[in-house]
């Protein structure tokens, strides 16, 4: 008979693209984190299914549906729920972390929803909409 996968803490924090402080001190720390199954020299060990459901429902966040074609701006985004602020949103402009904008009349930045969401989906707490590959 062959065990279910296992996860320690830095085997966690690898496979889901976080440090190890956030899996430690951030999640760890949360009221729903499984309980070990196991241990593994100083650290627990985890089902790697049950750390899976837990990313899953209290971590990653679906990306809202945006109408593709439309265009937002960041306050539009932020009202629709895409977890950002508009704020955040300019700053990450700023810094070459968020795209261009589609479209500039006006001198108001627009996004479409297109853009947007994909922006979103690169950001280490979204996951992809059902439906959308890559």
């Amino acid at each position: 008979m062959v065990d279910a996968p296992r996860l320690i803490n830095p085997e966690i924090a690898e496979a889901y693209d976080v440090s190890l402080h956030t899996v430690t001190k951030t999640w760890a720390r949360h009221p729903q984190w499984p309980a070990p199954v196991d241990r593994r020299g100083r650290y627990n060990e985890y089902s790697a299914q049950d750390i899976a459901d837990f990313v899953r429902d209290h971590v990653a966040r679906q990306a809202p549906a945006l109408e593709p074609t439309r265009l937002y701006t960041a306050r539009q985004l932020e009202a629709a729920g895409v977890g950002i602020t508009a704020s955040t949103i300019r700053a990450d402009r700023a810094r070459g972390r968020w795209p261009a904008p589609d479209d500039t009349a006006g001198g108001v930045n627009r996004w479409t929803g297109a853009t947007a969401t994909e922006a979103l989906e690169g950001r280490r707490s979204y996951r992809k909409s059902p439906g959308r590959e890559k």
